[in-house]
């Protein structure tokens, strides 16, 4: 772990004491840290820019050596901004809650996972969708959002050939770059997390 990864996890630790951000809850950790570099970057504008995950951490490493305090406080903030988020945002589905929307999502998100592989630059894409979610005001789960309604948008047209058909491509960024201005400045879950029932003990239905 980096020291921007230590306090992170030290802020949320505060937000929230019961998080075992090294063990069972290490998954908020690695969410929260992608969001902060997801974060600078946009704010660096740094955004499709080559090496921008080495400049971030010389920028904050600086930052740390020059003005630790400043940072210190900047990550508070953010960090508690962040879980509020997480906590709007994330929602477990225990056993076979929600299982037909969860069914229909994964499918699509199954469908386009060949095509996903076979497109050229999708960090790319993804970066361009992640900036509009954060330019919207999304803060937690950029990049699996991102990621996802990409994704999702190619298996709902069930494009085929579409990693030779630039305009094609275009409109798929489009229409996802729409739909996650839109999804920004939603409220509610977005990210669903399918959990066993056994994984609370429990045997209700």
């Amino acid at each position: 772990m980096n020291f921007v990864e230590i306090m992170i996890g030290e802020k949320l630790k505060d937000a929230d004491p019961a998080l075992d951000i090294m063990g069972s809850d290490r998954k908020v950790l690695q969410v929260a840290c992608q969001d902060f570099t997801n974060y600078l970057k946009f704010h660096w504008q740094l955004i499709g820019k080559e090496n921008s995950n080495c400049e971030i951490v010389d920028k904050l490493e600086v930052l740390f050596r020059e003005n630790a305090d400043e940072l210190d406080s900047y990550l508070a903030i953010w960090c508690k901004n962040w879980f509020k988020k997480w906590q709007q945002r994330v929602k477990l589905l225990i056993g076979n809650q929600g299982a037909n929307k969860w069914s229909k999502m994964a499918k699509n998100i199954t469908d386009a996972e060949p095509i996903w592989h076979r497109i050229d630059h999708k960090q790319e894409l993804q970066e361009i969708v992640v900036s509009t979610l954060i330019k919207n005001g999304e803060i937690c789960g950029t990049e699996i959002l991102a990621e996802n309604l990409l994704k999702l948008e190619l298996g709902e047209k069930s494009v085929q050939s579409i990693t030779d058909d630039k305009e094609r491509l275009f409109t798929v960024l489009n229409n996802t770059l729409r739909k996650s201005r839109e999804m920004a400045q939603s409220r509610g879950p977005l990210i669903f997390v399918k959990v066993d029932k056994g994984y609370y003990n429990t045997s209700a239905e």
